[in-house]
């Protein structure tokens, strides 16, 4: 089943808080308490919430959303991080760029750069950047993962070593309140770290829905990134950290809904 836009909202807000309420929810969208009670068993027919009395709550080894449903949520922060991290990428410069719907953001703001190459391992950034006849494109071997265009593997992190960047513009599934980025699969992550090591410069994108979220395995810290391009500011102890850490802390600027 593919979730509509309020069901990927209510699965962000399950993983945040583990729990989701029928009134608060209900209250949230503005909609019936019966809206709610049909999307939370529609939800749990699709195998990602347990209904319990009063809401719902996320199921036991369910881990990452669905890319499919990723891609739609937070599409106007997530254009302008990829905007405004572009717009810090200067011409004829050379980058990586790892898996995450945000990272297609910063690939189809980089369509105008001239003279740039691009290592990925990200089959969507690929076919993003196939239209920019100036951007040299280096696409990472290993095995390919379905669900969301990445290749991960050993293969794929000896394939990142043997490139010196400029730059890295990686994204993360959570960034928790000591500032650790953390995700789900260790094959990408060590593809991550390898990615890290090879750039001069590493940039984080991430959305606002990424903070005080929780994922089993570490990738880095903002300690070891240059810039951080985000929708909403930093807690501020997080915020005090980047600081003593050097680590920049762009705010992109999101557009208005229209109504």
């Amino acid at each position: 089943m593919a979730l509509n836009l309020r069901q990927t909202e209510i699965l962000n807000i399950a993983r945040v808080e583990g729990r989701v309420v029928v009134e608060a929810l209900a209250d949230r969208f503005n909609v019936t308490l019966q809206t709610i009670r049909r999307d939370l068993t529609e939800m749990a027919e699709a195998g990602v919430l347990d209904r319990v009395h009063g809401g719902a709550v996320m199921r036991k080894g369910v881990s990452n959303i669905g890319y499919a449903a990723r891609r739609r949520m937070h599409e106007a922060a997530k254009t302008a991080i990829g905007r405004a991290c572009a717009a810090a990428i200067p011409n004829n410069a050379s980058m990586i760029l790892n898996l995450g719907t945000t990272t297609e953001a910063v690939a189809r703001e980089l369509l105008h750069h001239s003279n740039i190459t691009v290592v990925t391992n990200n089959i969507n950034v690929a076919n993003i950047l196939v239209a920019n006849e100036s951007c040299e494109i280096m696409v990472a071997g290993g095995a390919l993962r379905r669900s969301d265009g990445g290749l991960v593997g050993d293969l794929t992190t000896e394939f990142i070593k043997q490139f010196k960047v400029d730059f890295a513009v990686i994204g993360t599934s959570a960034l928790d309140c000591d500032g650790d980025l953390l995700d789900f699969d260790l094959p990408e992550v060590r593809v991550s770290r390898a990615i890290i090591q090879q750039s001069r410069q590493t940039f984080l994108v991430a959305d606002s829905s990424k903070l005080g979220r929780s994922a089993p395995v570490r990738l880095a810290s903002l300690s070891e990134i240059d810039a951080i391009f985000i929708d909403e500011p930093l807690p501020d102890a997080l915020a005090q950290r980047c600081i003593a850490w050097e680590t920049a802390v762009h705010l992109a600027c999101v557009a208005p809904s229209r109504k």
